[in-house]
């Protein structure tokens, strides 16, 4: 019985993609790592520390350091390589820098003739999931961008903290649109154990006091929130990256709100925008359509158009 390897490569070792080798590592989730970086040196200093490690783990996974061309047989490509936003920048002001790494990995990688999934982490990563979708000619289905994925963890987090710590995954909510600022929530959908939120708002005085708007604009800050206090995130992020790898590894079928193209779905179109999507072996399977308030489907056409906005800047 023959045996496909899985392979994942990782471009840009910075503290995020060495993060989510380190996960792919810890979770098994794949046969080989290649680690690819313009600083050949920071990735093999990686690779080895990455290495060394395994032999406390009961993964098996072999790290390596390669090239662009080295690509051409690997399942997916994340891309995490990225300039950090300036002060007071948001991440749509880091697109023009960002547009230069992703033409020149995206042009050399398909130039090797890879044919696999993309799973984009660069920022703005909205934009630039587009604009790989474009770029490499792929079917949309197989590029794919982290979107509103880690947001919705750290909303569910936040709703989980008003609820006595009751567990995330008995809380089923999402953050939808941008991974930035224009980000929204459809709080009409948010439950708890199959209750809807809202409800239970009506019921339990303490959830009445709740403050839906503060809580929406929270989620959208947090990320900021932990780069002034250590300089970036990487845990949650790589965390999220593994969440999609899996799923299409194992056809889990799970659904996850990444960045997806949207052709008429939410009544948008040629947008790459964070919704529910069910994530299997054929990458996006299928757009959950939630059915939206009048002013949920305002929020999330606003953020479109935040989005629309700087997708024409690519020129």
């Amino acid at each position: 019985m023959s045996f496909k390897a899985r392979k994942v490569a990782i471009i840009g070792t910075g503290s995020v993609g060495a993060s989510c080798a380190f996960a792919l590592v810890n979770q098994c989730v794949c046969e080989e790592i290649l680690l690819v970086d313009l600083k050949r040196d920071k990735a093999e200093g990686e690779a080895l520390d990455l290495n060394h490690g395994i032999e406390y783990m009961s993964s098996t996974t072999k790290i390596r350091v390669g090239t662009y061309e080295d690509c051409k047989d690997v399942d997916v490509i994340v891309m995490t390589a990225s300039e950090p936003p300036r002060p007071n920048e948001t991440r749509l002001d880091t697109l023009e820098d960002s547009k230069g790494i992703c033409k020149m990995i995206v042009d050399s990688v398909m130039k090797a003739e890879f044919n696999g999934f993309f799973v984009l982490v660069t920022n703005p990563v909205d934009v630039i999931a587009y604009y790989t979708w474009k770029l490499s000619g792929l079917p949309k289905n197989r590029v794919i961008g982290t979107g509103t994925a880690l947001d919705t963890a750290r909303l569910k987090t936040l709703i989980s903290a008003e609820l006595d710590e009751v567990d995330t995954k008995s809380i089923q909510a999402f953050a939808m649109g941008e991974h930035g600022d224009s980000q929204m929530v459809p709080w009409s959908k948010v439950s708890i154990a199959g209750e809807p939120l809202l409800d239970l708002m009506k019921k339990n005085d303490k959830l009445a006091k709740l403050h839906l708007d503060k809580m929406e604009l929270k989620t959208a800050k947090l990320g900021w929130d932990i780069y002034v206090t250590k300089g970036t995130t990487y845990y949650g992020i790589a965390s999220t990256v593994v969440g999609i790898i899996k799923s299409i590894f194992h056809d889990d079928k799970k659904v996850i709100p990444v960045s997806t193209l949207l052709e008429g779905e939410y009544g948008q179109n040629d947008v790459y925008m964070g919704v529910p999507t069910v994530i299997g072996k054929n990458g996006v399977e299928k757009i959950i359509e939630l059915e939206l308030t009048d002013t949920e489907k305002e929020k999330f056409n606003n953020s479109a158009n935040v989005i629309k906005k700087y997708i024409k800047k690519l020129g």
